[in-house]
């Protein structure tokens, strides 16, 4: 597995924030799924920022609270974020 277990069950749980079907039924799919779409784990809001930043989206104005809402922002337990292009 490339992604901690808390991670994977994290988007097992809410996958559907982002996808209307599943793409994932257990750790292991939910690994080798957020594996092939390249998800990055950020350490914090400042790391999610960027990332947007560096990828082209247009974040200025936007709160912290509205970025973690982002269909692709994923919260985990530690604090750190998972993001996922859907």
């Amino acid at each position: 597995m490339n992604y901690r277990k808390e991670y994977l069950e994290t988007f097992l749980k809410n996958q559907g924030q982002l996808f209307d079907e599943p793409v994932a039924e257990n750790l292991e799919e939910a690994d080798e799924f957020l594996d092939e779409c390249m998800a990055v784990v950020l350490n914090n809001m400042r790391e999610v920022k960027n990332y947007f930043k560096e990828n082209g989206t247009d974040t200025s104005g936007m709160t912290d609270d509205e970025l973690k809402a982002e269909a692709e922002v994923f919260s985990l337990p530690d604090g750190k974020f998972l993001i996922v292009e859907g």
